[in-house]
């Protein structure tokens, strides 16, 4: 595995690459790489000759009252783990080389509308820093194919509706989200979680399940589901900041042309701030799901 911290480098390595036919595949981390970046990484070896991996913790994309400076790096057992998963490239960035003049006078990527609801409400601009690192890191690597995880769902939504209205030559591939046996979807910030909350922690993705299974089964008002879901999370000692049940593609409410529902919550357990999703496919015949997704 070769590391690069300038771009020039890594360019040139990659330029050869496709002067031989090699297709590239391109996995963005923010590092404290856990098996859910991992399965990425996997997931990208069956799509391209080669991986390339960066690891960059993103200040754009940090409000004034979140946890950059706390953020778990974990460089040296990272290197280890992709190293070991047969990574070809691995890009560590500064924040000087992905914003030289800093981040007041960078030109800004921002996908409107998708990336102001839900977690976009409570984290304004948190889109914009990751739509704008995105597609710096796209044009540096130029990557075939980039590979990311469905737990952040509207990521991965703003992503592809990015590429799509900028016509970036990249396919986006979305990878279903990694759990650990008790259902809870993997994430860096699971290491801040006392161990009482890491077993309540778990109900946010039973509580998703749970909703699902109703709406699979013809309960259509989704109204009400959302609140008794809020209702449940918050007497169970989180803070609710979302459940909402939405259109897959657009992130809209459901309407009659809605073909996949996503079901999205976020919620506080301590300091400590949770994301995860289920979706379903809805039956065109009966309109209500059979196919569900974790």
């Amino acid at each position: 595995m070769r590391t690069y911290t300038a771009i020039a480098p890594l360019q040139s390595a990659l330029r050869n690459c496709r002067q031989q036919g090699q297709r590239i595949a391109f996995v963005p981390t923010m590092g404290n790489l856990h098996e859910g970046h991992l399965e990425l990484v996997r997931r990208a070896r069956t799509l391209a000759d080669i991986v390339v991996v960066s690891i960059f913790v993103n200040p754009l994309q940090f409000g004034p009252n979140e946890d950059l400076d706390a953020y778990p790096r974990t460089l040296a057992a990272d290197k280890e783990k992709l190293f070991s998963e047969g990574v070809q490239h691995l890009f560590l960035p500064e924040a000087e080389d992905i914003y030289p003049e800093g981040m007041a006078l960078q030109t800004q990527v921002q996908v409107p509308d998708l990336s102001e609801t839900l977690c976009g409400s409570s984290r304004p601009g948190h889109f914009t820093g990751v739509t704008t690192v995105v597609s710096k890191l796209f044009n540096i690597v130029q990557p075939d194919v980039a590979v990311f995880g469905e737990k952040d769902f509207q990521q991965l939504t703003i992503i592809r509706k990015m590429v799509a209205d900028l016509c970036i030559p990249v396919q986006i591939e979305g990878v279903a989200t990694a759990r650990d046996t008790d259902g809870l979807a993997k994430s860096s910030r699971n290491g801040y979680l006392s161990n009482e909350q890491r077993k309540l922690a778990p109900l946010i993705h039973a509580t998703l399940v749970s909703c699902r299974d109703a709406v699979a089964c013809g309960f259509d008002n989704f109204l009400q589901l959302e609140s008794h879901a809020r209702m449940q999370l918050l007497q169970a000692g989180f803070e609710p900041d979302y459940f909402a049940i939405r259109d897959a593609r657009t992130l809209r409410a459901v309407n009659e042309n809605t073909e996949e529902i996503a079901i999205l919550a976020a919620a506080r357990l301590g300091s400590t701030r949770l994301i995860d999703n289920v979706r379903l496919t809805l039956n065109p015949v009966s309109d209500w799901g059979m196919l569900a997704s974790p």
